[in-house]
């Protein structure tokens, strides 16, 4: 095996895909929905979800959605959220009474801590065109003494997330977290405007949580996005600190027959890293059709391990048994705070904007103006189901 690839792994076809500590899993989801049916609504067409579908086979699937995709208010605790999109949208409801739409390119960030009540949803915005939702979602733990922490919610926006390019353009990285790559070459048309959406791009990392394991720079915690087309080259260097775990998934693009340290992969898979040496990846030219600019996409998921005991049932992670048990105890009796929202399915208005509603305070990106349309966690705030 190739010098810094400890181990090459199968990616499952569908699903939840292995992880090192301090990561608990991560899952890409790339579906294909439809246009929405009909202005003002959102749903899937009929005869929509039955509350358990996640059938890899399917152009898309509903999840645990009946009308619209996604994954209804459910509980969480003991670990941290990271949704990572690339394209679609996702409207998020929680207990706190926070909330958010999302999407293309943007990253939320919830801190379970002691426990919150989420939803997320994907709602079929486009009535004009097709809805493909393609995004990572991220699971990372959080130490012992963080597990019980107020919950928190935060949102990066696309145009405050760094992403670098090679002098040649033909690699991108996008940093979602981390402090790599922040120093480079980059898009000369996007260091003042980014083309397909008129946003400035920034090199500023984006703050995790205070009580995030990503919050300690000696954690060297990073999660990258990396796009290689053809004839593109790419080094990841080392990591900053020694004992750091690295993976990198291959989830797209996997026929082109990929480089890493000089293995060739032409297939979906895990490679498991050495951090303590570069990474260089190499797509190499189509030799059947000059014009092929296909590329390949990596997700990147690098931390130093927490080394602490993990007890996880369903959506609770603990570092023992009898903490899970508590917890179970804790959601009957508490519901973590209520659902204060109208519907399990919590969607916004059709013509809402990219927004977060976070502590009472609605916010949006960069260059937008707040629109008519306030959402609160009361009765006012109606879902479009």
């Amino acid at each position: 095996m190739s010098s810094g690839i400890l181990k090459i792994i199968s990616m499952p076809s569908a699903g939840p895909m292995p992880t090192l500590d301090p990561f608990l899993f991560v899952v890409y989801h790339k579906d294909n929905y439809p246009q929405g049916p009909m202005e003002g609504t959102m749903h899937a067409p009929f005869p929509g979800g039955n509350g358990h579908d996640f059938d890899p086979d399917s152009e898309y699937r509903m999840y645990h959605g009946h009308r619209i995709p996604g994954f209804p208010q459910h509980p969480h605790r003991g670990f941290e959220t990271i949704t990572a999109t690339i394209e679609g949208i996702i409207d998020h409801a929680d207990s706190m009474g926070n909330a958010g739409r999302y999407g293309k390119g943007d990253v939320q960030w919830m801190t379970a801590g002691r426990g919150v009540v989420h939803g997320e949803m994907f709602p079929l915005v486009n009535t004009d065109e097709p809805n493909p939702t393609r995004f990572f979602q991220i699971w990372l733990n959080l130490a012992g003494k963080n597990k019980m922490v107020d919950p928190s919610f935060a949102m990066f926006w696309r145009n405050d997330i760094p992403k670098y390019f090679t002098t040649d353009k033909k690699a991108t990285v996008t940093v979602w977290f981390g402090e790599y790559f922040l120093d480079g070459e980059r898009d000369e048309k996007a260091e003042e405007k980014n083309e397909d959406d008129n946003e400035v791009v920034t090199l500023n990392p984006n703050r995790p949580p205070e009580n995030s394991w990503a919050s300690d720079p000696q954690n060297d915690v990073a999660v990258l996005h990396l796009t290689i087309h053809r004839g593109g080259k790419l080094t990841i260097p080392k990591s900053k600190v020694e004992n750091v775990s690295r993976s990198l998934y291959l989830v797209e693009g996997a026929n082109i027959g990929v480089q890493v340290n000089g293995e060739i992969i032409n297939r979906k898979v895990i490679l498991e890293l050495d951090s303590n040496q570069e990474v260089n990846i190499h797509v190499p030219k189509s030799e059947d059709n000059v014009h092929d600019d296909g590329s390949v996409e990596f997700l990147m998921l690098q931390g130093r391990p927490i080394e602490e005991k993990v007890a996880q049932h369903g959506p609770f992670v603990m570092n023992t048994w009898a903490e899970i048990s508590q917890a179970f105890d804790d959601y009957h009796s508490t519901k973590f705070g209520g659902w204060p929202w109208d519907s399990d399915e919590m969607v916004f208005p059709h013509t809402k904007g990219r927004f977060a509603l976070i502590d009472g305070v609605e916010t949006l990106p960069t260059g937008e103006s707040i629109d008519n349309e306030q959402i609160s966690s009361n009765s006012d705030a109606k879902s479009d189901l």
